[in-house]
């Protein structure tokens, strides 16, 4: 039986594609775009291991662009796990969730990617 290691003392960079249309299914209209920036964050608390979630204000613009009712279906983030630099920080590590970039084709077939960041 091959265990698995999680390493959670490791800074790393992924890109994820978030369903939100099935997230926030059933919703009250007029809370679904913050259902929806809430599940993006319970996601990267999955995904990161981390309590410290901080969205960036792109990514925020981005589900609120057409409005309280009508969020995108699905959204593709880029999720960083960094070292806290704060002295009196209660967690080791925060993740910050960023929009990433889309290809031409468009969702299908894309999955969970590890990217190689050069600016941590």
């Amino acid at each position: 039986m091959v265990e698995k290691k999680v390493r959670k003392d490791e800074i790393v960079t992924r890109e994820y594609t978030i369903n939100l249309h099935k997230r926030v299914h059933g919703c009250t209209f007029k809370k679904k775009a913050p259902k929806a920036i809430k599940e993006i964050r319970k996601f990267a608390e999955k995904m990161m291991k981390t309590k410290d979630v901080r969205v960036d204000v792109k990514l925020n613009k981005q589900v609120w662009s057409r409005g309280v009712r009508n969020v995108p279906r699905r959204v593709r983030v880029r999720i960083a796990r960094r070292r806290n630099e704060d002295e009196d920080a209660t967690e080791e590590f925060y993740s910050i969730v960023t929009v990433a970039d889309l290809p031409a084709e468009g969702f299908k077939g894309l999955g969970p990617k590890v990217v190689e960041d050069e600016e941590a």
